[in-house]
C-alpha cells in the first residue's frame, strides 16, 4: 500500500441480479483507487448463491463472474492501489425470499428459520470459499479478505451462542475456528505465494467474546498464514461492552497485538483525519474508511494535498453522491443511514 488508507468493504446493492458487476459498481470502485486509497476492497462478494445477503450483491461463486471481476481488478491496479476482494456468505442472514430456499447456519436457528449444515456441507462451503479466492486471483486481484465479522457465516461458526454443533466444527474455540482456518490453508494451497489473504473480525455482538477474538487474532498472526487483520469495531473509541473489558476503548484491545510483520487495521467511525491519526497512534497499521470513502472518493489525495482537510458534513444531496460515483441503488441503500442523504 502506498499509504495507510484502505476502502472498507461497503454494501452498495449495485451488481446485477446474477452477481455480475455493473458499470456503476465498477465506476464507484475505480474512483476510489484513482482518488489515492492505498488499497481498494470490493463489497462482500458471496461465494455461494445460497449465501447472498442483500439484493444487488457482487458474486464470485461462478466463472460467469470472471470477466467483470477481471475488469475492475485491473482498473484498481492501474491506479496504483492494492486490489482486494472480500469473500462472504451470509448464512442465517440470507433472506429466504432472496435466495429462494432455506438459509443455512452452523446450527438450526428457529429465529431466522435457517437449517444446520451437514458436516459434508461445511466441507463443501470451505471449498467454495477456496474456489472463490482462486477466481479472485485469476481475475487479477492482489488478494482477498475473509469476512469473519458482523454475524455472517464465518462469524456464526465462531459464536458459541449460534454454533451448537457436536462435530469437529463446534464446541471449543479450536473447533469453532476450524472452518476459517481450513479456508485459509486451502487458499494457501491453491493460490500463489504472493497472493494476499486477510481476515475481518469483530469483537462484539452476535455472540462474540472479546477475549476469544483477541486470542484468535493473535493465533492468526502467529500462524503465519495471513497477511493482514481488519478489526471492524463499529466505533473504534467506544469502550467495550463486555464486563471485565469495559475499562478501555475497543481499539486498545487490539493495538498491542504482537505483529510478526502482519499489519492490523481498524474500522469504525473514523471520520476526521485526526481520528484516523488517533487510530494509528493507538497501534493500528492502517485504517479502513467507509462513510468517508463514500463522501470523498479522493480522501487520501485531499489529505496529502492539504493537512487541514476536513470532510463534508452530513446530510449530503443525491446530486453530490451521484458526483461521487454512487448509482441510484447505492443512494437508496444509504438512505437507511439516518441523516446521511438529504431529503
Amino acid at each position: 500500500m502506498p499509504n495507510r488508507f484502505m476502502v472498507a468493504p461497503l454494501t452498495n446493492s449495485s451488481s446485477h441480479a446474477d452477481g455480475t458487476i455493473s458499470e456503476r459498481e465498477h465506476r464507484w470502485l475505480e474512483m476510489r483507487a484513482q482518488g489515492g486509497f492505498g488499497a481498494t476492497m470490493t463489497c462482500a462478494a458471496h461465494v455461494q448463491a445460497v449465501g447472498q445477503g442483500f439484493p444487488g450483491q457482487l458474486g464470485v461463486f461462478g466463472d460467469q463472474h470472471l470477466p467483470g471481476l477481471t475488469g475492475i481488478a485491473h482498473a484498481i491496479r492501474a491506479h496504483g492501489s492494492v486490489a482486494l476482494m472480500q469473500l462472504h456468505h451470509a448464512g442465517n442472514r440470507s433472506p429466504k425470499a432472496l435466495i429462494g430456499t432455506t438459509p443455512v447456519c452452523p446450527s438450526d436457528d428457529p429465529v431466522s428459520g435457517a437449517r444446520s449444515l451437514t458436516t459434508a456441507e461445511v466441507e463443501a462451503l470451505a471449498e467454495d470459499f477456496i474456489a472463490a479466492a482462486r477466481r479472485a486471483e485469476l481475475a487479477g486481484f492482489h488478494g482477498v479478505e475473509l469476512h469473519g465479522a458482523h454475524g455472517y457465516i464465518l462469524c456464526q461458526f465462531l459464536s458459541d451462542e449460534i454454533n451448537q454443533r457436536q462435530d469437529r466444527y463446534g464446541g471449543s474455540l479450536d473447533n469453532r475456528a476450524r472452518l476459517l482456518l481450513d479456508i485459509i490453508d486451502g487458499i494457501r494451497r491453491v493460490c500463489g505465494p504472493d497472493f494476499i489473504v486477510g481476515v475481518r473480525l469483530s469483537p462484539e455482538r452476535f455472540g462474540m467474546r472479546l477475549a476469544e477474538i483477541r486470542e484468535l487474532a493473535q493465533r492468526l498472526i502467529d500462524g503465519g498464514q495471513v497477511d493482514f487483520l481488519d478489526m471492524s469495531l463499529w466505533n473504534c473509541f467506544k469502550h467495550a461492552i463486555e464486563p471485565g473489558f469495559d475499562h478501555k476503548p475497543l481499539i486498545d484491545w487490539f493495538g498491542d497485538l504482537e505483529r510478526r510483520n502482519v499489519p492490523v487495521g481498524a474500522a469504525g467511525k473514523l471520520y476526521q483525519p485526526a481520528e484516523a491519526q488517533r487510530a494509528l497512534d493507538a497501534g493500528m497499521d492502517f485504517v479502513l474508511l467507509g462513510r468517508m470513502a463514500i463522501l470523498h472518493h479522493d480522501y487520501p489525495a485531499r489529505l496529502a494535498a492539504d493537512p487541514e482537510f476536513s470532510p463534508s458534513g452530513l446530510p449530503v444531496s443525491v446530486d453530490y453522491l451521484t458526483s461521487e460515483g454512487l448509482g441510484p441503488e447505492f443512494v437508496e441503500y444509504m438512505r437507511q443511514w439516518k441523516g446521511f442523504v438529504a431529503d
